[in-house]
């Protein structure tokens, strides 16, 4: 049904605009019956549904059940686009048939130390693959006719003081890295709703944030959904309306729609620009009306069944010594840790879902096994409490010892990451640490199957045989992790993001999580591999690592063009073979490198990735299709995004580190970067300039002089000019001097040339050199 949404708001009053900007309670909108004009309800996602129960209005303790999927940091390491898009078409059906018109997910912001207490609800710190899988995530969703709200927008990377603390970005790494996850998702899939965060961004509160609601969200990306607040994230309702924030989550009782009502009435803000957030309100309020069904049920076992297949596509292998996976359906195994029983399969806070069923690893392990396998269990520690109760480690000592194999599951409690509050260590209790090595003394074949939700140190890494990370893959995990264990699935998911040796080489480690109630983001664009990779520094594991039961092989590389200019899209392909005797999934990875930037820039960055099938012999052709963003910085001067003429690197292979293909080639800038010259100008910055250069070499060529030390310092620079050098040697005078001349100003030329170099000399380089290069 078409609506005439601007006549509908002129048959409104002030008053009752100003009551769609809030809230009716903690889930609704406000409705107004009198001109038909509908309450929608929305609820917490991103891995699942979490309605609350009317016993029950946050919903935290007694939601209604729903399919627990694997959280944030599982999907994304499943690299899958289609399969995620899976994961969101059942969520929508399953708020289809719970009334729920907006789901508040996915959760895109960037895991910018891996001790963020939320990052197990977070994807990648790689904000490529972010974009590219939450996009798929939202085509999902709202292909069921559900709105959802991609969020924390925007640099929402910390628990502690999240509400108040002032993030210090520089602009490029704003642009590049925290806000591009947001942009890839939303122009691919539009998104009904975007959640400002709590957080001030570069001194002001994101939810009143006008470069990033409407500069950037709005004007730049084009985005014309609505944006809402987090829960109660207003500071300041007048502001946030005036910065492009439409409805305050939750209601507070019409009070702050008051201050709405007297900011128009004394002119503070103007009512048509209060009718464009109305506007924009209507058209999403109408849409998600009219999507609604009613006695819309679900299959509860089929998308348990997808539950299943997702997490085992997320798990990753990380290490596999001596091939001990997959296990032997013989002889006997010792299973321990009371993760095995007791599993923890989700985080803490709003993502908190009630399963609509749960597995439990042993009893899966148990029913894959078969009855020529002899298992037994024992708990090992006591997940609830710190202490190592050694008692416990000496049984499952004993039982080891007289297994053929230990599979010990270990991780982080419930009560290590949470939302609420960040993580103090990297560690898993100790307990957990105590007992793997006391197994791995006197068991040479263990394996453990870690449960966690973000990266974790592990010192007995070199004892053990083999590792799974299972990170907290839903309801359903029990049983994925038992078919990978016994190889009913080949793993297939790879690390999106980086597991560090020990905190300390973290990019972050400095500034973490700040003082004062500020943090700075004094590591830039180099989070993540980006630092790891640059720095050379050496991870536990690196991003987008994981192993397989078969194996792979990378061949010709292929590009179409090998000369473009930056508004051309070149085409790269590979050859990837299996190369194994089991069937198996790869994903193949892209990264560019920027040869020779004159800004900093990471050794590589993440541009393109696939995920393939390919039976044992099977060989396929992948194609990656890359444009200027794939090879572009940004420019804060330009405000752009830009190119440089130059030669880059384009490798390819199975992570960060492992690259195995790599093809160089030349892209042409068709931006002309106006730069704007000064007497503070460098010797430097003019002559990197060929017009610059000339322009002083010609006035050099009129100076006659007889005074030595002026004459001799010119004669430096006519030669520079001369041989462009860039090198700089510290072995005799004259060489000093050089340096010196290419990091001095213009203007200081007039002194140490004793007057030779005239003021009106200077004036007449930096005129000159303005007029021809813009």
């Amino acid at each position: 049904m078409k609506r005439d949404i601007k006549k509908l708001i002129s048959e409104m009053t002030l008053e009752e605009k100003a009551s769609l900007c809030s809230g009716l309670n903690l889930w609704q909108t406000k409705p107004i019956e009198r001109i038909g004009i509908p309450s929608i309800t929305m609820t917490d996602g991103p891995h699942g549904l979490r309605k609350a129960n009317k016993s029950d209005e946050l919903g935290l303790n007694n939601s209604v059940p729903a399919t627990c999927f694997p959280s944030g940091s599982a999907l994304a390491a499943s690299w899958d686009r289609d399969l995620i898009e899976k994961v969101g078409e059942a969520i929508g059906e399953e708020c289809i048939a719970e009334d729920v018109q907006i789901l508040l997910g996915p959760a895109v912001n960037i895991k910018r130390s891996p001790l963020c207490g939320r990052n197990f609800e977070y994807l990648s710190e790689d904000p490529y693959l972010i974009s590219e899988l939450a996009a798929n995530y939202i085509k999902g969703v709202q292909s069921k006719g559900v709105g959802t709200s991609i969020k924390h927008y925007a640099a929402n990377n910390q628990e502690d003081y999240r509400m108040t603390v002032d993030v210090k970005v520089n602009e490029r790494a704003l642009r590049e890295i925290y806000l591009v996850g947001f942009e890839g998702a939303i122009k691919q899939s539009q998104p009904w709703t975007v959640m400002a965060s709590y957080n001030k961004v570069n001194g002001v509160y994101a939810t009143e944030n006008e470069h990033l609601i409407n500069e950037i969200l709005r004007n730049e990306w084009k985005f014309d959904g609505i944006v809402i607040s987090d829960w109660g994230a207003v500071n300041d309702r007048v502001e946030a309306l005036k910065a492009g924030l439409d409805i305050e989550m939750p209601g507070s009782g019409g009070e702050e729609d008051k201050k709405i009502i007297e900011a128009v009435k004394k002119g503070q803000i103007s009512e048509e620009y209060l009718n464009t957030a109305v506007e924009r309100i209507l058209n999403i309020l109408f849409k998600a009306y009219e999507n609604k069904k009613k006695n819309q049920n679900y299959d509860a076992e089929r998308h348990h069944q997808l539950a299943r297949q997702v997490a085992s596509e997320c798990m990753v292998l990380l290490k596999n010594e001596d091939e001990i996976l997959p296990l032997k359906k013989r002889g006997k195994i010792a299973i321990i840790g009371e993760l095995a029983v007791k599993p923890r399969y989700q985080g803490g806070g709003s993502s908190h879902i009630v399963p609509t069923k749960l597995e439990i690893p042993y009893d899966e392990i148990t029913k894959i096994a078969g009855n020529a396998v002899e298992i037994k269990y024992t708990p090992g520690y006591e997940l609830e409490k710190d202490e190592t109760n050694n008692k416990l480690i000496e049984e499952a000592a004993y039982i080891a010892k007289n297994s053929d194999v230990a599979v010990i599951f270990a991780g982080l409690p419930d009560s290590y990451e949470s939302e609420g509050y960040d993580r103090e260590h990297m560690r898993i209790p100790e307990s957990h640490n105590k007992l793997i090595q006391a197994i791995a003394e006197i068991q040479p074949n263990v394996v453990v199957v870690l449960c966690n939700g973000s990266p974790i140190e592990m010192p007995w890494i070199h004892q053990v045989k083999g590792i799974l990370e299972a990170y907290l893959g839903g309801q359903a995990s029990g049983g994925a992790i038992a078919e990978i264990l016994f190889g009913e699935k080949n793993p297939c998911g790879k690390l999106a993001e980086t597991f560090p040796r020990e905190l300390k080489d973290n990019p972050s480690y400095l500034n973490f999580p700040g003082e004062k109630n500020v943090v700075n983001y004094g590591e830039g664009i180099f989070v993540g591999y980006r630092y790891y990779d640059t720095k050379g520094v050496e991870p536990l594991f690196p991003f987008g690592h994981g192993l397989s039961y078969t194996t792979f092989e990378y061949t010709n590389i292929f590009t179409n063009k090998n000369k473009i200019t930056d508004n051309d899209t070149i085409e790269v392909r590979v050859k990837v073979k299996n190369t194994g005797k089991r069937a198996g999934k790869e994903i193949i990875q892209l990264y560019v490198r920027d040869i020779q930037s004159s800004v900093a820039r990471p050794h590589k960055e993440l541009k393109g990735f696939q995920k393939i099938y390919l039976e044992p012999g099977e060989e396929k052709t992948v194609v990656f299709n890359l444009d200027k963003r794939s090879f572009a910085y940004y420019d804060v001067d330009l405000k752009d995004w830009y190119v440089e003429t130059g030669d880059f690197e384009i490798l390819v292979g199975s992570s960060s580190k492992n690259i195995l293909l790599k093809t160089v080639i030349h892209i042409t800038s068709t931006t002309s970067v106006q730069k704007e010259y000064t007497r503070n100008s460098t010797i430097n910055d003019v002559i990197a300039n060929q017009y610059g250069r000339q322009i002083i070499y010609n006035i050099i060529k009129r100076i006659k002089s007889d005074t030595n030390d002026s004459q001799d310092m010119l004669n430096i620079l006519k030669k520079q000019l001369e041989t462009n050098s860039q090198e700089i040697s510290s072995s005799s005078q004259k060489d000093m001097m050089n340096a010196f001349l290419k990091n001095m100003p213009l203007r200081a030329l007039t002194i140490l040339s004793n007057g030779i170099f005239t003021e009106e000399m200077v004036n007449e380089v930096v005129d000159e050199l303005n007029t021809i290069s813009n």
